[in-house]
């Protein structure tokens, strides 16, 4: 198949989505299809094939520049290529652009839900208004959702959310991909690692996060606050990478700071992700508080490395952390929180079970397996879309009706495929 995916923001820009859409299009090459990524044009990006650039806007929201696709670029390419289907992973910006190929071309269209967007509104204060006064973005969301053709979530939680909110469309279960060289640490480097960030410590952690106030990064550090106290009392201690960046940088610093963290947690900055599963191993656990998640694609990562994680009870976090097996879910109580790191570390061979468990959680999000999913959904919806008169048909005007609720229908067959829950 030739596969378009369309993104708002893309490497350099570090960040869940294009960790996704980089690990989709790397294992469906390697299954053999052609998958171009249509992504915005940033400062010190690097030229990859397969990586059709378009341009941006200087104004920066959540820290990336602007996509700019006031261009006749997506339905030329789209055309020249001969593309297939069009997997978008966002429903602004290019998530219109891709409904207007689809209507224009005939193209269908596969959305995932990547995230709670009514997280991120704080980053445009006059939109976070409108939508406390009109729900203006609900009902967008809605509409965007009901004319695209399927709908990935990436959790069942999520694809709960969708059907609770409405939303008739097609809807499938498709997590991030785990390439197979994340399961495989350089021992010798997170070996150098340890030594080199846990100095006299008695343990150290790990947080890969960008910085941000939706990845409830302030909660994070005030558990650490109450963590040094109790480990204290045991005349021991610990060191804290927390790898990223972002806009809540200066905040986080004067935190740290406030809370006299500052011989304790390190602000290590954005490393490469090749780089990420080496400080993962060198860690004795992973610390995740963010509340704002669809699926926790750095929990995965960590615990293929094979670190438990200590994290917030949350949307994208239950889905994936088996308290006591793989790790710890605490409510948002930082003194909870901190005490389920202190019982992990202190508890004789709980880190060693628990990272047993976490790698088997992590085989389970194998890339080959995502892909042959993602495989199997793209298949399905080009053969519904063949099937109908007109492509918008009975998915894109007011959702599934007739046919498609019957036993062995797409609808269906969308709902049993999934192999992870």
């Amino acid at each position: 198949m030739k596969i378009a995916m369309f993104t708002n923001n893309y490497k350099p820009y570090i960040g869940g989505v294009p960790v996704s859409i980089e690990h989709l299009a790397e294992a469906l090459r390697k299954r053999g299809h052609a998958v171009y990524v249509f992504a915005p044009s940033y400062e010190g990006q690097e030229e990859e094939p397969f990586v059709i650039r378009y341009p941006s806007f200087p104004l920066k929201i959540a820290g990336a520049p602007t996509p700019n696709v006031l261009t006749g670029l997506f339905f030329e390419q789209v055309k020249k290529l001969g593309i297939d289907i069009i997997h978008v992973h966002h429903p602004a910006i290019v998530g219109n652009v891709a409904l207007s190929i689809r209507k224009k071309l005939g193209i269908p269209v596969v959305f995932t839900y990547h995230t709670r967007y009514e997280e991120y509104l704080y980053y445009i204060h006059v939109l976070e208004k409108i939508e406390k006064h009109t729900g203006i973005i609900d009902r967008y969301l809605h509409y965007f959702c009901n004319r695209c053709d399927l709908i990935v979530a990436p959790v069942p939680e999520i694809r709960d959310y969708l059907i609770e909110k409405g939303i008739e469309a097609p809807i499938g279960l498709l997590p991030t991909g785990i390439p197979e060289e994340e399961y495989e640490a350089d021992a010798s480097e997170a070996a150098r690692l340890r030594r080199a960030y846990i100095g006299t410590a008695d343990y150290l952690f790990c947080t890969v996060s960008r910085l941000a106030k939706e990845k409830n990064l302030i909660f994070q550090l005030q558990g650490l606050f109450h963590l040094k106290r109790m480990l204290a009392q045991r005349g021991k201690s610990f060191k804290h990478m927390m790898i990223g960046d972002g806009p809540g940088r200066a905040e986080l610093e004067a935190e740290i700071r406030k809370l006299g963290l500052s011989g304790d947690v390190v602000l290590a900055g954005n490393k490469k992700n090749a780089e990420i599963k080496n400080y993962h191993a060198a860690s004795d656990l992973f610390l995740f508080t963010s509340r704002s998640e669809t699926q926790g694609v750095a929990l995965l990562e960590a615990m293929a490395a094979g670190s438990p994680v200590v994290a917030v009870n949350a949307s994208g976090v239950r889905d994936i952390v088996d308290d006591g097996k793989n790790g710890r879910l605490t409510s948002q109580d930082p003194r909870e929180w901190a005490d389920a790191i202190l019982s992990t570390v202190c508890e004789e061979g709980k880190i060693e079970k628990m990272s047993r468990g976490a790698r088997e959680t992590a085989l389970r999000y194998a890339e080959g397996r995502v892909a042959e999913q993602a495989e199997i959904y793209y298949l399905n919806t080009c053969v519904r879309a063949a099937q109908t008169s007109e492509l918008s048909g009975p998915w894109g005007r007011g959702g599934c009706e007739g046919d498609c609720r019957r036993p062995g229908s797409i609808r269906n067959v969308f709902h049993k495929v999934p192999l992870w829950h």
